[in-house]
């Protein structure tokens, strides 16, 4: 990205000045766009999971201090040079899908999703954790009045990635589909899946997630500590498509023989532990493993108007930017209902 100038203006930002060290809340000046880039005044940022990736270094290549956040909501505040598609004053967001080379044989094929430098707000260059953060126009999503930016901000990542992975994954209305987990992922893939005409199965650890699930749009209800899921989706008729939310290798694993048969587990749910399965697995009923990643700037607008449409919203809990890393560290505990999000 080319060199970024700045005005003469403090912000507030909250960075992370070396891999594994705590959240600083400091002042920077506030940065100009440059040619093909916009200037967003941030109104809300929600905290990730794959935020951990910058807080503690694990993504090659980040370059320190580093401001992280991938679910940006906010309002272009400053237009750089050639940027005409985009006014002073609109609604955008930005989502992990920070802008691509348009040169690698993926993006020539129009396959943005899979450049092969695909750009990420928070790794490449400074996300939303701070007041104002410049962005290529190419990652720009036009946002719908009707939802708010604390609404939005998490539909950036989730909310796509929930919604992209289960109307790809070839699953018809009136099929039945399993979703592991119900947190920050799986509260979004119910009620995506629910607003779709699937027949969802939620499966969660406890019988005290019964209630939310159901509530969410779950027909039924799944208490992985106390019965077999595998053997409980079997019963149902078996999964066409078994959505892994959860980041539990272990959990996914043992879903696999809950798909019916062609069935599929998309593996969304982000960790570094191997999926153990047998080949013996896969050819039984022809089932398959696909992983998927988040999308495109045109595949969070659908996402937001189908979200707009449908009423489907997530759960949230505020923090002030000032206590980003208190805002992290509840996201990492687990205990967060369900995502977390910034406002400045």
């Amino acid at each position: 990205m080319a060199s970024t100038r700045f005005a003469v203006a403090p912000m507030k930002v909250a960075q992370v000045p070396k891999p594994g060290a705590d959240f600083q809340i400091v002042e920077r000046e506030i940065p100009n766009p440059d040619a093909g880039q916009v200037r967003i005044k941030v109104q809300a940022c929600g905290i990730c999971h794959s935020d951990v990736l910058t807080k503690e270094g694990a993504w090659p290549g980040i370059q320190y201090p580093r401001v992280p956040g991938h679910e940006v909501a906010g309002i272009i505040d400053e237009l750089g040079a050639g940027v005409s598609a985009w006014k002073k004053g609109q609604r955008v967001g930005v989502g992990w899908h920070g802008g691509q080379d348009n040169t690698c044989p993926s993006c020539r094929r129009g396959d943005f999703r899979n450049c092969r430098n695909l750009k990420i707000p928070g790794i490449s260059y400074d996300g939303g954790y701070q007041q104002y953060m410049v962005a290529p126009m190419e990652a720009l999503v036009a946002m719908p009045e009707s939802l708010t930016d604390v609404e939005a901000a998490p539909l950036l990542c989730a909310g796509i990635t929930t919604y992209n992975a289960l109307r790809h994954s070839g699953a018809m209305p009136g099929d039945l589909v399993a979703v592991q987990g119900i947190g920050g992922l799986g509260h979004l893939g119910i009620q995506f899946a629910n607003k779709f005409g699937y027949n969802v199965a939620a499966i969660g650890r406890g019988s005290e997630n019964a209630a939310l699930a159901k509530k969410l749009g779950a027909s039924v209800y799944i208490d992985s500590k106390a019965t077999n899921a595998a053997e409980a989706l079997q019963k149902l008729g078996g999964a066409q498509v078994i959505l892994a939310t959860a980041p539990n290798s272990k959990a996914m694993s043992a879903l696999i023989d809950g798909l019916g048969p062609n069935g599929k587990l998309v593996v969304i749910g982000a960790t570094f532990d191997p999926v153990e399965v047998t080949p013996i697995q896969l050819i039984s009923g022809s089932r398959t493993i696909q992983g998927w990643a988040a999308g495109t700037p045109a595949d969070s607008e659908d996402t937001l108007r189908f979200a707009e449409l449908s009423g489907v919203r997530p759960m949230i809990e505020t923090y002030p930017l000032e206590k980003a890393g208190e805002a992290y560290a509840r996201m990492m505990s687990g205990n967060a209902q369900f995502r977390v999000v910034l406002t400045m």
